[in-house]
């Protein structure tokens, strides 16, 4: 083992969250160079560029060619991120019942009552973003809200 103190890492994300907030202060699409400064010049280009491409990748931000290089803005703001991430992350479940059903055992009170009204809002159509129709999923149609039943059918 080395007997230097260890470089301090910063958790998981945070780059990418610092990039992304200084994507969403701006006026419209940043070069690496731009969002660098945006930042303070804390980070080299060089791991600026790196994050672009990889949030670019993951399809969180787009980039159009400006000069030799690209230009970056985001594709949606930090709440359609997150519901994007969180749709993700049920998509790769085989039970997403049980997904559900333990997402919804976790939510405060304050939470499950705002998830209430945005179902039975949806129920009459009034929830849908832009662009988009009702999803049917698993319990649509029931009328009831979230259900924290884990048994599936045949």
């Amino acid at each position: 083992m080395s007997e230097t103190s260890p470089v301090q890492r910063r958790p998981s994300g945070e780059l990418e969250a610092s990039v992304l907030a200084a994507l969403w202060a701006a006026e419209g699409p940043l070069s690496p160079a731009e969002v660098q400064s945006a930042l303070g010049g804390r980070l080299a280009r060089t791991t600026v560029t790196t994050i672009l491409t990889r949030l670019h990748d993951k399809g969180a931000v787009s980039r159009s060619r400006a000069g030799r290089g690209f230009a970056y803005s985001p594709i949606q703001d930090s709440a359609g991120l997150t519901a994007r991430r969180m749709r993700s992350e049920l998509d790769k479940q085989d039970d997403r019942g049980t997904a559900l059903a333990r997402f919804v055992s976790q939510l405060t009170s304050e939470d499950e009552q705002i998830l209430r009204s945005l179902l039975e809002g949806a129920e009459g159509g009034a929830a849908e973003g832009p662009g988009e129709g009702p999803r049917p999923g698993p319990g649509s149609g029931s009328g009831s809200g979230p259900s924290c039943s884990s048994g599936s059918g045949p």
